[in-house]
């Protein structure tokens, strides 16, 4: 495997504004839309080589390399994945990765300017849905001047985001890959997003989402629920593995109520470092996007629309992941099968639970390359 792609720089482009405001699902309107995106490789002739990375509720538009002055040594969130001779060989391949709509790393989001007020959106942001962060990545394409994608691929969110996209725009995507994604979440899933809510905002210091500006953000509420998910994204097994019930910088327990195990140490320290990087209003409306995703709520209508085009797909699940477990993967590729796609399913062991899509698994990354190299033959890219 090579040294990656090295140095790497976010771009930002606005794609709504003026006369061509955003319209979302819901009917509410926004009026201007900027979008964080970066890009790694280089666009074909035939602009047939495009991959477009949809990222996870944390993620953001830097997905591999570095940034100047960055620590080389800590790369983009898929580093692993993108890359000369990875599985999505940017030797071959045109890759993007947006911050989505709702973000806090450059798109605009709760945290952004009101054109109407002056002032940041906070909880008057419009709720938003999986088609709406869709709808904002298809007008980031026009502007790139791209009409088709060779691939649409993400874990978690950033695999419901792939699947919408093939399902609403069929004849736009040769092969969707959804990594550790669910179609519908579950009453348990929906149920840690309801804890995490009501830790953020219930923190003193969220002021009903109006924090900015104020010196004060809702730190305690946001870290607690980065700990709650955070718990939900590890196994039993690496759990174990990587804390057991080991004390931290002791022998012996101390007995108190202060941290006094390892892994709880090591939840802290998400917790903490999350607050330091994320926006709290962001993670309220990104949670509550996958909470309300239901993309085969209308089975005829998902039917007829896979039968405009031919997009195929790779749905790829992890034994370990217990918030998104294999059971939703195969639910997913069920739905696909029955509505008429063409769709290879395969569970891989890993130990790393749901967050397994961020580690580079031989087999994962194996089954990854061949699926791009069969969409690549297909769609003629290395001729």
């Amino acid at each position: 495997m090579s040294d990656g792609i090295g140095l790497v720089e976010t771009k930002r482009v606005v794609v709504f504004e003026g006369e061509d405001p955003l319209t979302l699902e819901s009917g509410a309107v926004v009026k201007e839309v900027e979008v964080a995106y970066e890009t790694y490789g280089e666009l074909n002739e035939e602009r047939s080589n495009a991959v477009f990375i949809c990222h996870a509720l944390s993620g953001d538009a830097h997905a591999a390399g570095h940034h100047k002055g960055d620590d080389p040594q800590r790369p983009g969130w898929w580093d692993n994945l993108i890359g000369p001779g990875r599985p999505l060989d940017t030797d071959r391949f045109f890759v993007i990765c947006a911050n989505v709509l709702g973000g806090c790393k450059g798109t605009t989001g709760p945290a952004s300017i009101d054109p109407d007020t002056g002032k940041p959106y906070g909880l008057r942001f419009p709720l938003i849905q999986v088609r709406d962060l869709v709808t904002v990545h298809r007008a980031l394409l026009r502007e790139l001047g791209i009409s088709r994608l060779l691939a649409a691929i993400g874990g978690s969110l950033g695999g419901m985001q792939a699947l919408q996209w093939s399902i609403d725009h069929p004849g736009e995507i040769d092969g969707a890959l959804m990594v550790a994604a669910s179609a519908r979440l579950s009453a348990q899933n929906i149920a840690f997003s309801a804890v995490a809510r009501e830790a953020i905002m219930h923190d003193p210091d969220f002021a009903g989402g109006d924090y900015y500006g104020t010196g004060k953000r809702p730190g305690r509420g946001l870290g607690l629920a980065r700990m709650i998910g955070h718990i939900t994204y590890l196994s039993e097994e690496s759990m174990r593995e990587k804390f057991g019930r080991r004390i931290q910088d002791a022998e012996l327990p101390r007995y108190g109520f202060d941290v006094d195990f390892q892994v709880e140490s090591y939840l802290h320290y998400q917790g903490q470092s999350f607050v330091e990087r994320f926006d709290a209003n962001t993670y309220l409306y990104l949670g509550r996007v996958m909470d309300y995703f239901d993309p085969f709520s209308d089975p005829v209508k998902v039917q007829r629309q896979l039968a405009r085009g031919d997009t195929g797909f790779l749905v790829l699940s992890f034994d370990s992941d217990w918030r998104f477990s294999t059971d939703h993967a195969r639910d997913l590729a069920a739905e696909l099968r029955h509505a008429g796609a063409s769709v290879t399913f395969r569970e891989i062991s890993s130990p790393h639970g749901h967050d397994s899509f961020l580690f580079p698994t031989p087999d994962y990354h194996q089954t990854v390359a061949g699926y791009m190299d069969r969409l690549a033959s297909a769609a003629g890219v290395d001729d």
